[in-house]
C-alpha cells in the first residue's frame, strides 16, 4: 500500500440500522486498533521453558477512535443519540488502497473539551461488540 492522506481514512456508522451508512462528519483524526488475547499453554515441559500460545484461542477485539470538530448536524445528533443510549450499530473503517472493515460497535468513551479562545471538540472511543468483516480494496 502506497502513502496515504489521513483525510481519506473515513468512519462510517449505520444511521438506521439498516445499512445506510453515514460519514461521522468533522472528524480531524481516527485511528483503528486490533487486539488479540494470548491463551498461554505453558507447562514444565515446554521447550527451553519458552512460554507457549495456544494459535487462534484469545479473545479478538477492536478499538475505533477518533476525534474533532462538530459540522454535521445529523451526524453529530446521531452520535450523540447512540452515547446516551448506548446503542451499538455497525460501523465502518474505509481506508483507501487496503479496504473496509465492518461490524457492531458501541461508543465507550465520548468528551467534549473547549478552550475560551477556540472551538469545542469531541473525542470518541468505540468498542468492538461481535464478529467484524474485511473486504479488500
Amino acid at each position: 500500500m502506497a502513502a496515504q492522506k489521513g483525510k481519506d481514512l473515513l468512519l462510517k456508522v449505520d444511521s438506521n440500522g439498516e445499512g445506510s451508512f453515514t460519514t461521522v462528519a468533522g472528524l480531524r483524526a481516527r485511528a483503528i486498533a486490533f487486539n488479540a488475547e494470548t491463551v498461554d499453554v505453558t507447562h514444565q515441559e515446554s521447550a527451553g521453558q519458552w512460554r507457549e500460545l495456544l494459535a487462534g484461542a484469545g479473545v479478538k477485539s477492536a478499538r475505533l477512535s477518533g476525534s474533532g470538530i462538530f459540522k454535521d448536524a445529523a451526524s453529530d445528533e446521531l452520535i450523540r443519540s447512540y452515547v446516551f443510549a448506548g446503542t451499538i450499530r455497525d460501523w465502518q473503517v474505509m481506508v483507501p488502497d487496503f479496504g473496509t472493515v465492518e461490524g457492531p460497535f458501541q461508543i465507550t468513551s465520548f468528551e467534549l473539551t473547549g478552550r475560551h479562545d477556540g472551538e469545542v471538540a469531541f473525542e470518541l472511543a468505540l468498542d468492538s461488540a461481535g464478529e467484524l468483516t474485511f473486504t479488500a480494496a
